[in-house]
C-alpha cells in the first residue's frame, strides 16, 4: 500500500518554529509532527510514502532519510511549483501512488494528530466497496466548520454543508482519506479542492462514506491548538502505553520526559508537559501545559505554563512565561524576565519584560 501526505505551504501559523525548520518537521511529544503519521502507516503495512510538498523539499529528504533506514519504509517527494490546493497534489502524484495493484491509497493531512485507527479503516473501506473512505470527527461547534451529512448505520455521505448556521449534524473532515485508484480519474491537474469539489461529486454518485473516528482528533497547526493536542496525546498515551509517561514526585499528571534530559531538584512538573532530549532543568523550576524541545536549558525557579520554548533555548533563573508564549530557537531569556504571550523570533537575546502578547523582532 501507500500513502500520500499533505504537507503544502509555509506554516505561517506556527511561527517562529517553522522558521527553523518546514511545519511537518516541528517536534510534537518529543518527534517530528510527521513522524506520528508515517509510523502509524508504516505499522499497517503501508511500504511508500509519498510527502507532497511546495516548499524545502530538500530539507524534508534530508531529514527524512535516517527514518527511511530505521523505519524501513520508502519516501519520496512530489514538489508542486504553485500551489495545487487540497486535490491538485493528488493528481501531480498519480504516477507515484498507481502501481497496477489496483490497491486503494491513504491520504493524509499532515496537520492532524489523532490515535490513526487505518487498520480499522481498511476493513471499513473493503466493507462498503464504495470509491473512497473519509474519516470524521465529531465537534462540539460544527457551525465554524464544513460539516459531513450521513447514513448513521452506513456511514453513507450524503451532502456536504460548509459552516451550517442551523444544526445538521456534529461530524467534521478529519483529514484522512482512503481511496480507490479510480478516484485519480476525477481529478484535475489545477489548483483544486478535494473537499468542495472532489467529495461532493463522489457523494452524488453514493461512493463515498464516512467513518466516525474513535479517540482523539486535532488539528495541531497553531500553537493554541498545539498546546491543547499535546494534552489530548498525552492522555491517549495514558491509556494506551502508560510506560512512556514519567512517574515520581516531581511529576503531576500526563508528562513526557526524554531518557536524556536532566531534571533538578525540587522542580514540579505536569500536567501536559514535554521535556525533549538533552533538555536541562534546573532546580525549583515550575512547568505546566507546554512544550520543552530538545536542547533547551531552563534556569533556577522559573515558571512556565501554556508555552512552547524553541530548540536549544535558554530561559534564565526567576522568569515566568505564560499565555502562549513561543521562543524560536536559539532564543536567550534573561533572568526575571516575564513573558505574557511574547512570541520571540530565532537568535534573538531578550533582557526586558513582554507584557502583552506581542511579536519580538
Amino acid at each position: 500500500m501507500k500513502a500520500l501526505i499533505l504537507v503544502g505551504g509555509f506554516g505561517t501559523r506556527l511561527r517562529p518554529l517553522t522558521l527553523s525548520v518546514p511545519k511537518p518537521l516541528v517536534d510534537f511529544a518529543n518527534k517530528p509532527m510527521i513522524l506520528h503519521q508515517i509510523e502509524a502507516l508504516k505499522a499497517i503495512g503501508v511500504t511508500e510514502v509519498v510527502l507532497a510538498i511546495n516548499y524545502q523539499p530538500e530539507v524534508m529528504l534530508n531529514f527524512l532519510k535516517e527514518f527511511e533506514k530505521k523505519l524501513g519504509i520508502k519516501i519520496t517527494c512530489s514538489q508542486e511549483t504553485e500551489p495545487l490546493g487540497t486535490a491538485g497534489p493528488i493528481a501531480l502524484a498519480r504516477d507515484k501512488l498507481i502501481d497496477g495493484s489496483g490497491e486503494p491509497f491513504f491520504v493524509l493531512n499532515s496537520d492532524v494528530i489523532s490515535e490513526y485507527p487505518l487498520k480499522e479503516m481498511v476493513n471499513f473501506h473493503k466493507g462498503h466497496g464504495g470509491e473512497a473512505s473519509i474519516m470524521v470527527t465529531k465537534v462540539d461547534e460544527p457551525s465554524k466548520y464544513g460539516v459531513v451529512v450521513m447514513e448513521e448505520t452506513t456511514g453513507k455521505v450524503k451532502k456536504f454543508v460548509e459552516k451550517p448556521q442551523i444544526f445538521v449534524g456534529n461530524k467534521i473532515n478529519a483529514g484522512i482519506y482512503l481511496l480507490n485508484p479510480s478516484v485519480l480519474n476525477r481529478i484535475e491537474l489545477r489548483p483544486t479542492s478535494i473537499e468542495k469539489e472532489v467529495f461532493p461529486k463522489i457523494a452524488t454518485e453514493n461512493k463515498l462514506y464516512a467513518m466516525v473516528l474513535p479517540g482523539f482528533w486535532m488539528d495541531i497547526g497553531q500553537p493554541k491548538d498545539y498546546i491543547t493536542g499535546l494534552r489530548m496525546y498525552l492522555e491517549s498515551l495514558r491509556k494506551k502505553s502508560s510506560a512512556k509517561l514519567s512517574t515520581g514526585s516531581h511529576f503531576v499528571g500526563n508528562v513526557l520526559v526524554d531518557e536524556s534530559a536532566v531534571i533538578g531538584d525540587g522542580c514540579l512538573i505536569g500536567p501536559d508537559v514535554a521535556i525533549g532530549p538533552g533538555c536541562i532543568i534546573e532546580s525549583g523550576v515550575r512547568l505546566s501545559r507546554c512544550t520543552i524541545m530538545r536542547g533547551v536549558r531552563i534556569k533556577k525557579h522559573t515558571c512556565v505554563s501554556n508555552s512552547i520554548i524553541g530548540w536549544h533555548s535558554t530561559v534564565g533563573k526567576w522568569a515566568r512565561l505564560e499565555n502562549m508564549t513561543i521562543l524560536g530557537e536559539d532564543v536567550h531569556l534573561g533572568d526575571e524576565v516575564y513573558s505574557n504571550g511574547g512570541v520571540v523570533l530565532p537568535h534573538k537575546e531578550i533582557k526586558s519584560s513582554i507584557l502583552k502578547p506581542e511579536i519580538v523582532m
